[in-house]
């Protein structure tokens, strides 16, 4: 598989703006919600994948055709092509590791999932980039952190071992939309000069209705049930939509701007700690005393990456 581009003007290592730093906080913050309101939603774990992003793109389809409808006229072949590439691998994203949460415990499959920082990683390099070795070290610390936070056991059942599977292909996927996130993101050279970067509300309208029309499909052709629940299972629905998805994604979009994919995907691993935390106190899935020196390890880890910029 050819590696997603790497972004025009961002060094494959780049650390965020302290604005952007800011927003990726508060994006790991809503992202740690998503893992438990999922694990917790009396629905179909497709049907959860695309109701939230065709929430999402209802929402944010007629704000870009009403305020940056000379944007998306001006968007050429290339940035319309890795946009719907963007979200066809957020849509193969959610279809993986959302089902995972139905295999495998929350925490198991939020740590497996933020390997993508790895991934990201490895894309990095098959696209002929130099990634420093301190960002191998880094990456490898945290995973392992991720993985003590987890408590993660290879020796349990099988239908864990297919979650965790499951957990591992969505990391994968996650790595490739934000790596092509980030290549739509920072502008592309054209003829000598720079384009203009396109903007979040134009790249996430593209973005998650792609991947909402993915999923539908996906969902049809499986007869998955999308309607016909109750009212709280559509307010888990709407709160998922709300925060991890508008909030939560759309904030990662908006530091691809100035960070690259790789540490992006390294500071997204906080949610590991923060899923496991609200699993706890909400589904009471406690993980093991590894969680402690785990979230150490995790720590430790995105500090050699930011580091080793």
């Amino acid at each position: 598989m050819q590696p997603p581009p790497i972004p025009h003007g961002v060094a494959v290592v780049s650390a965020p703006a302290v604005v952007d730093t800011v927003l990726l906080a508060v994006a790991v913050m809503a992202t740690s919600t998503s893992a438990p309101l999922i694990a917790a939603t009396a629905a179909p774990t497709l049907a959860i994948a695309f109701w939230r992003n065709a929430f999402a793109g209802g929402l944010l389809v007629p704000w870009a055709l009403g305020r940056r409808w000379d944007e998306l006229r001006r968007l050429d072949r290339r940035e319309w092509r890795l946009s719907i590439t963007s979200g066809a691998l957020l849509a193969a994203h959610f279809g993986t590791w959302i089902p995972s949460l139905a295999l495998t415990s929350v925490a198991s499959s939020t740590a497996l999932v933020s390997t993508q920082a790895v991934w990201a990683a490895i894309f990095a390099r098959a696209a002929g980039h130099r990634v420093p070795r301190g960002v191998w070290i880094g990456a490898s610390v945290a995973v392992v952190g991720a993985a003590l936070v987890a408590g993660v056991d290879v020796s349990v059942s099988t239908r864990a071992l297919a979650g965790d599977l499951l957990a591992l292909a969505g990391a994968a996927m996650a790595a490739g939309y934000v790596t092509v996130g980030g290549a739509v993101r920072s502008g592309a050279e054209r003829e000598g000069t720079v384009r203009e970067k396109v903007s979040t509300v134009s790249y996430t309208a593209i973005c998650y209705s792609i991947c909402a029309v993915v999923l539908l499909v996906v969902d049809l052709a499986s007869g998955q049930r999308l309607v016909g629940w109750d009212a709280a299972t559509w307010l888990k629905l709407l709160a998922l939509t709300a925060g991890a998805q508008l909030l939560g994604h759309s904030l990662v979009n908006v530091a691809l701007r100035s960070a690259s994919a790789t540490v992006v995907s390294l500071v997204m691993l906080l949610e590991v700690p923060g899923a496991a935390i609200i699993a706890a106190l909400w589904l009471h899935q406690v993980p093991g005393w590894a969680a402690v020196p785990g979230l150490a390890l995790l720590l430790g880890g995105a500090a050699l990456v930011l580091r080793a910029r």
